[in-house]
């Protein structure tokens, strides 16, 4: 049974509580919200709309003394970047593991938190991108990037008019795949940067598109996310991967796709895709994908 910290009880927060209180695997034992928060105090279930659990929202100044407590063996954060640095100094000094679904970081920031799994000998995933869709996303971009590296890549995203981080932390990552790929093949990606078109508008959960285009063709691949429940799916496939590990891991990692795309090509893939099944089955309910090429 993995004992579960939650920090954060927003729109996507409610989710993973939801979803790990359905699971026999796993067991919330304390839940955090910001500070001057409403829901601190309430009951669990009472905020996600389930039955009454027995843990009670405390603030971000008692995590320390929370995990005292309750003894977690994985915390999840879906905060802000400011308080998921502070909530991982603390956790990290106490020798529990982490996922970090926050989005927003600097270069300095994920620096800092790749250094703490060094320093306290714990692991991290670092999953601002948590879905298996935009992961599979990123690997067919990169693909592109080295077969298609004469051609004009764009990038595009669209969320909730709430979002803070613009351009997203998944369209940068989509970005640097992009980059990495023309690299690869020799490409000087110093000149200028792969533009992204960035749109915070009404409720929208969450759209990625890159536009690869060429003189004679167009290549379109999208993600889109339907519903928050598969960022819910994606947290607690990396916790079931980083609770027994060391060191600082991103979803790639988690879902050893490009094992799965090596052993593709080797004819030796069944158990890669078996070990994906589960996450797959409840990810794809809300998520989409797609690939057109249009001539």
């Amino acid at each position: 049974m993995i004992r579960v910290c939650l920090i954060g009880i927003g729109k996507t927060g409610k989710e993973i509580a939801k979803l790990v209180s359905q699971r026999s695997d796993m067991k919330l034992v304390s839940a955090i919200c910001s500070p001057g928060s409403n829901k601190k105090h309430k009951d669990l279930g009472e905020v996600i709309g389930i039955n009454e659990t027995g843990i009670r929202i405390e603030e971000a100044n008692k995590l320390g003394e929370s995990i005292l407590r309750c003894k977690p063996d994985v915390v999840i954060d879906f905060s802000s970047p400011e308080a998921t640095l502070k909530n991982a100094e603390i956790v990290s000094k106490m020798k529990v593991n982490m996922v970090i679904g926050t989005t927003g970081f600097s270069e300095l920031a994920l620096k800092r938190l790749e250094h703490l799994t060094v320093s306290n000998n714990i692991g991290i995933v670092y999953a601002p991108n948590i879905t298996l869709g935009v992961n599979v996303m990123m690997i067919l971009t990169k693909l592109a990037s080295v077969l298609l590296n004469n051609y004009d890549f764009q990038i595009s995203e669209i969320h909730h008019r709430n979002k803070k981080d613009i351009p997203s932390g998944t369209a940068l990552k989509i970005r640097k795949e992009i980059e990495d790929g023309l690299v690869y093949q020799g490409k000087d990606i110093f000149q200028e940067k792969i533009p992204i078109n960035s749109v915070r508008a009404g409720g929208v959960v969450g759209k990625h598109e890159v536009l690869i285009v060429g003189e004679n063709d167009c290549i379109t691949i999208s993600h889109e996310s339907y519903s928050r429940k598969v960022f819910a799916a994606g947290a607690i496939y990396a916790v079931n991967f980083i609770q027994d590990k060391i060191g600082f891991y991103e979803m790639r990692d988690v879902l050893c796709l490009s094992k799965v795309i090596e052993d593709l090509y080797k004819g030796e893939n069944k158990q890669n895709f078996n070990n994906i099944e589960e996450i797959a089955a409840v990810d794809m309910e809300g998520d989409s994908m797609a690939v057109d090429n249009i001539c």
